[in-house]
């Protein structure tokens, strides 16, 4: 028994964290003497359909892979990919079959989420968008959920044991339950208690929608901390009858009115890329939580498609080894591996004879997340 409901990561690296019929199937190629020499590959949609996805998670899936006797080309984290394949093995397939478990969920669940986190910074690309989804999902994951906001271009992140893991701070002020410590009536204490407790680096962001209206509060805590207050934060989406657009506009009215224009406001809760969309003009920052934490995972899947030199797949998948090429009008292009085609080839060596050969930075791969956006013209409202 453990403490908690996880797979240690010494299950993940031994091969154990997998399906069982992995373990039938080596067993059984064992007893009848088989090994073949295979190519797999990683793949969601076989032809492109113009529909991108991010690529993330290769640093997990090449830390899982590193040691085996195998080698392991793949297209760079942070490319947008619309079909063929993401991820090449070449080797015995006994060498690696009880890994295709865990190589499939480390790239499913952060490219799934790295997708939902770049609609989101897309959607309003000149305002501070944090991620807020930690809470959201089991704490073994939270520097996943983080790394793959960040890879999508995301300004920062909440979870501080996650940020020590990444090597980047995490953000945050004030709960509602701060306030409601104080008591109604008490917001003014809080927030000058906040004011004088925490550390000088962290913006002053006061939570005004606890108590009372909107404005109301928003007006009172730039009046209590006289000039300190860099925004204040509402937090009303889902819990708040009312248009939020409409109570955000009059809360920026009343800021302004008080001479308080260099009070930003910031926003959370329930967001999306419409919400981010529609009040982006009135908004200087967001937070963004369950619709990057709680995103569907790309449906990758592990197929064989060459034995022993012969191309083979099961039906409804391609045969043949593979190479994806980025096109000069920002298109995602398929061929056959020994076959010529235009544009620039995107799966790279990654592995090889068991050895890493490629460095996965994070810095890196937002770049090239940010870059490919532009360059395949990628839509957050579609």
């Amino acid at each position: 028994m453990t403490d908690f409901d996880i797979v240690p990561p010494e299950a993940i690296r031994d091969g154990r964290a997998t399906d069982a019929y992995f373990d039938r199937t080596v067993a059984t190629l064992e007893h009848v003497g088989k090994n073949p020499h295979v190519t797999a590959e990683v793949t969601a949609d076989q032809f492109p359909d113009g529909e991108f996805e991010v690529f993330a998670g290769l640093g997990d899936a090449l830390s899982l892979l590193e040691g085996l006797p195998i080698d392991v080309d793949a297209i760079p984290e942070g490319t947008l990919f619309d079909g063929g394949p993401v991820l090449q093995i070449t080797g015995r397939y006994r060498d690696f079959a009880r890994y295709e478990t865990s190589l499939l969920g480390f790239l499913s669940h952060a490219s799934g989420m790295s997708t939902q986190a770049l609609r989101a910074r897309r959607a309003a690309p000149d305002a501070t968008v944090l991620s807020f989804g930690a809470r959201h999902v089991h704490p073994s994951i939270a520097a996943v959920v983080e790394r793959s906001a960040l890879l999508a271009g995301l300004d920062g992140i909440s979870h501080v044991a996650a940020g020590e893991i990444l090597g980047h701070e995490a953000s945050g002020t004030m709960p509602h339950a701060l306030l409601i410590c104080f008591g109604r009536g008490n917001q003014e204490a809080a927030w000058r208690a906040f004011d004088e407790a925490v550390d000088a680096d962290v913006p002053r962001v006061a939570l005004c929608d606890t108590y009372s209206d909107e404005m109301d509060e928003a007006v009172r805590a730039a009046e209590s901390l006289d000039g300190a207050l860099d925004s204040i934060r509402l937090d009303t989406t889902a819990s708040r009858r009312g248009n939020f657009e409409h109570i955000v506009r009059e809360t920026r009215w009343e800021l302004d009115a008080h001479g308080y224009e260099d009070v930003g406001i910031f926003v959370s809760g329930g967001l999306g890329p419409p919400e981010l969309r529609n009040l982006r003009e009135y908004v200087d920052g967001f937070g963004v939580g369950g619709f990057i934490s709680n995103a569907d995972p790309t449906d990758f899947a592990l197929d064989v498609v060459e034995v022993d030199g012969e191309p083979a797949a099961k039906r409804g998948k391609l045969t043949g080894a593979k190479q994806v090429y980025r096109t000069s009008d920002g298109g995602h292009h398929v061929a056959l591996a020994d076959v010529e085609a235009p544009g620039e080839p995107l799966l790279e060596p990654a592995i090889r004879d068991g050895e890493i050969v490629r460095e996965v930075d994070l810095d890196a791969a937002a770049d090239r997340a940010a870059t490919d956006a532009d360059r395949v013209e990628f839509d957050p409202f579609e």
